[in-house]
């Protein structure tokens, strides 16, 4: 494996970028026609595995309600969910809803970004140099009609396995459970906090990575504010390679962009990103609440379980709103 050097020249993101994703490639590993990236590490093996793991039966739903009061602000016309009666009990009091011998009922709809609350991007999210998952031209996979190759449906019975979580707010700073914005989480931090939850926090190849850093902790506390695009911590451009070695199916934090904001170079966005998704192959999530199972796993001093996060199997598209369940 080549080795990135953890120290950045911030005036080179061109070059920083090609040499990772030189570094982590995962082009051909499943074949050229794959649909699925780091998501073929979750085999049956794998979940029957993860099955072992349910011990309490508690269940967690690490979701955040989709309503009008999400932290969307309309960055690239993402939105807040926006829910719509379309029959009500009113209608159905008032007898206007036409149905016979008095039956009445109610309907609503949804209308919504895909991405505007807990979710995943998928593979056809993000492109290099035009270029999408396994060095396709990003033009071939995602057209007017959707992603035509790698769209988020190929995912709707894949994604049940092992789940870790590394509480690295609490790790790091154990005083308020609460990283700073802006804070980079590096391999050093990733391995320590391993090393101090335990044994049960181990990751390893077919494993779904959740990350708490604690920032969805202080915008509950003191507001949405910048949480959806502004600073914030999250993971070191650095750590690539680490997630890499690990054949770490897919990843998740509580934060809006998964890696650190500012990002680390002068001039760049979401830099990780173009090296994850289209290079590796990798499905992110992003705005998971983990904080009740932080204080689950904390009190049990055991931080693996049952996940099960499938998406919504919407043809073509390049992410999906999700209901990730723990089981313990």
């Amino acid at each position: 494996m080549t080795v990135i050097s953890a120290r950045l020249d911030p005036s080179a993101p061109e070059a920083a970028i090609a040499a990772m994703a030189s570094a982590v490639t995962n082009w051909g590993r499943w074949g050229q026609d794959d649909a699925l990236g780091t998501l073929n590490l979750i085999d049956e093996t794998a979940r029957t595995r993860a099955a072992g793991l349910v011990r309490t039966g508690v269940s967690v739903s690490l979701s955040l309600p989709f309503d009008m009061n999400g932290p969307q602000q309309g960055w690239r016309r993402r939105t807040n969910p926006v829910h719509t009666m379309l029959d009500t009990g009113t209608d159905a009091e008032r007898g206007v809803q036409g149905f016979p011998h008095g039956i009445g009922g109610a309907d609503d709809v949804i209308a919504m970004p895909l991405q505007c609350s807990t979710q995943w991007d998928g593979l056809g999210h993000i492109f290099d140099h035009g270029v999408a998952w396994n060095g396709r031209p990003a033009g071939d996979v995602v057209t007017s009609d959707g992603d035509l190759v790698t769209g988020i449906e190929h995912a709707a019975s894949v994604i049940t396995g092992r789940g870790v979580l590394l509480d690295l707010g609490r790790h790091v700073s154990p005083a308020t459970g609460e990283l700073d914005d802006g804070y980079a989480i590096t391999v050093d931090d990733l391995e320590s906090c391993v090393d101090a939850q335990g044994p049960t926090s181990a990751v390893g190849p077919g494993d779904i990575l959740l990350v708490r850093t604690g920032q969805l902790t202080r915008a509950r506390r003191d507001g949405w504010g910048e949480y959806a695009g502004g600073p914030a911590p999250g993971m070191s451009f650095t750590t690539a390679p680490w997630i890499h070695a690990r054949d770490i199916a897919a990843i998740a934090t509580d934060t809006w962009g998964f890696e650190v904001r500012p990002n680390e170079f002068d001039d760049a966005f979401q830099p990780l990103h173009q090296v994850a998704i289209p290079h590796m192959g990798l499905t992110i999530g992003e705005m998971w609440d983990l904080d009740r199972l932080a204080q689950i796993c904390a009190a049990e001093r055991r931080y693996e379980f049952l996940l099960t996060a499938a998406p919504l199997p919407i043809t073509g598209a390049v992410g999906s709103p999700i209901n990730p369940i723990a089981l313990l």
